[in-house]
């Protein structure tokens, strides 16, 4: 576990820093070169826009896993200098918001592309990424006043009428996707790739197309597929109508599991290879109670058979954006009718009990923090949400403890960043001096 955990580290660092390389690269090259023609001015001026959106997402994640770490923003300079030391995490944040400052002020950058272009970043969501920024430093004001751009023309960006639709082989459509790593756009992966999660075996090679997003190779197929026990029991809490514990909707498009918990019994609802088949889920699976249905295709199929995947990965959806700028309201003290409406509307779109009143700010965070766990359940975003809260080592080690004959308490406060990995030190000594305690 530890070697692979180092490695994941290792592959991660390398391919954020090889975004930001191949954009500083493209970003010299167009600083070359002067069109003279309108339409290539402008084509240049879009991707000079999406590449700046590239480029902020890969610092987003590297200051927020490393914290403060080397900031490479001119190719010369990496070319003559490629031993930066790390630089102070605030300027890290602030090149962050520059590049999606500046790309959403280009013009060209459009709102919407069409069906062939599907899977480049526009500008709703540089809006989405720079606002999610903001709720990330903390600059309530500023998110709130960026979030809310995208609820209003010339963004049309809604909730999709299926919960289940996001999260299947039909998702590259939705109304709903702001930004998303498009799965179908992709028939020829080569190894290497960090689009797919397996290496190309002899029979896949130049066919290749799994993301990772259908959860591994699949629960029914090599069984390692889990969904905690801490993020099924999220989903019964005490009923916004008061009386006995309510069970979310959402379990259902969530996990398979048990009729009580509310999670999916059944699996492979629409197979057709010999007519309609339908599979009771085990339960009693000794391998594990409960299974994750989102990002899965088991309604599809009853094996995978290849670790292939055709579904799309969400990056930021409009359900993120409507629960991040309720955020932004509650952290103002803002408890009433415009928060309300937002984390009301997520829910309704999967008929769950609307609240009547968020209460005091305390208790309107509390509800806030709930519906992103099980609204963005299997998205990536709950470890990232209980960092910038501060609140993961409590919220860890309290779900470890409550495991039956565990009682570990894994995350320690040095755990808050990720340690820089091994390679990085070994390469760039000015980054290796300035490491603490061999961790970070």
């Amino acid at each position: 576990m530890i070697v692979t955990v180092t490695m994941d580290l290792i592959f991660l660092w390398g391919s954020l820093y090889r975004m930001i390389v191949r954009a500083n690269l493209v970003l010299d090259r167009a600083k070359a070169w002067t069109p003279a023609v309108a339409a290539d001015k402008a084509r240049l001026n879009q991707y000079v826009a999406e590449v700046k959106f590239l480029r902020a997402y890969a610092y987003f994640h590297l200051v927020n896993l490393w914290g403060d770490v080397p900031l490479y923003v001119d190719y010369q300079t990496t070319l003559n200098n490629n031993y930066l030391p790390r630089s102070p995490a605030a300027d890290v944040w602030q090149q962050v918001e520059q590049d999606l400052q500046d790309a959403e002020a280009t013009a060209e950058l459009p709102v919407t592309y069409t069906a062939t272009d599907l899977g480049r970043a526009t500008k709703g969501a540089v809006i989405a990424l720079l606002g999610k920024a903001y709720l990330y430093e903390k600059k309530w004001p500023e998110a709130q006043a960026e979030l809310s751009k995208l609820m209003a023309a010339p963004y049309t960006y809604k909730l999709d009428p299926s919960y289940d639709n996001l999260f299947s082989t039909t998702n590259q459509n939705s109304v709903e996707n702001i930004f998303q790593i498009m799965d179908q756009q992709w028939t020829d992966y080569s190894v290497g790739s960090p689009y797919y999660m397996f290496g190309n075996g002899a029979e896949q090679v130049g066919k290749q197309t799994h993301t990772a997003r259908a959860m591994e190779y699949g629960w029914n197929d090599w069984k390692n597929v889990y969904i905690s026990q801490a993020a099924v029991n999220a989903f019964t809490y005490p009923n916004p109508e008061g009386g006995t514990p309510y069970t979310d909707p959402r379990a259902k498009s969530t996990f398979y599991g048990t009729a009580a918990t509310g999670g999916e019994t059944m699996y492979c609802q629409q197979c057709t290879t010999s007519g309609p088949e339908v599979y009771p889920f085990d339960a009693a699976d000794p391998q594990g109670d409960y299974r994750w249905k989102k990002y899965e295709y088991y309604n599809l199929v009853e094996k995978y058979n290849d670790p292939k995947s055709p579904i799309n990965g969400q990056v930021i959806r409009f359900a993120d954006v409507m629960l991040m700028l309720a955020e932004a309201y509650i952290q103002q003290g803002v408890t009433g009718n415009e928060p309300l409406t937002l984390i009301n509307s997520v829910r309704a779109r999967s008929q769950a009990v609307a609240y009547t009143t968020l209460g005091d700010q305390a208790g309107a965070m509390l509800l806030l923090m709930r519906e992103r766990q099980l609204e963005l359940c299997g998205e990536q975003c709950r470890y990232f949400d209980l960092i910038r809260w501060g609140i993961a080592m409590q919220t860890i080690n309290g779900e470890k403890a409550a495991e039956p004959g565990d009682g570990q308490q894994p995350f320690q406060p040095k755990h808050v960043l990720f340690p820089i990995p091994d390679s990085e030190k070994n390469y760039n000594p000015n980054v290796a001096n300035g490491v603490k305690n061999g961790w970070n």
